[in-house]
């Protein structure tokens, strides 16, 4: 019995270790980039175990579609922005890797 379980452990952490996680959440983060010219996109790396956005709207985007400063900003792609939705992407991720 505690072969199984150790069996299990072992495929776990394997499954959840910071490269595959960083890797899950990067094509998440970029799932969910919007597109219109494509640069924020082409422009979203994975750098080790960190997701870099290197446009100077990101955070435009990623705060989601509203109302700030008394204008309608960010995308109507990406309403909730990128990160709120990947966050639960991966959050899915690990209690499906779990189930076993």
């Amino acid at each position: 019995m505690s072969g199984e379980i150790n069996r299990r452990l072992d495929q776990l952490q394997i499954l959840l270790s910071d490269r595959t996680l960083a890797r899950v959440g990067f094509e998440s983060f970029r799932k969910y980039t919007p597109i219109r010219t494509g640069n924020a996109k082409r422009n979203t790396k994975l750098n080790g175990t960190q997701i870099q956005t290197d446009y100077p709207y990101a955070r435009v985007l990623d705060e989601g579609r509203g109302y700030r400063d008394g204008q309608m900003r960010g995308s109507t792609q990406a309403p909730k922005g990128m990160s709120e939705p990947t966050i639960q992407d991966v959050t899915d991720y690990i209690k499906n890797q779990s189930k076993g």
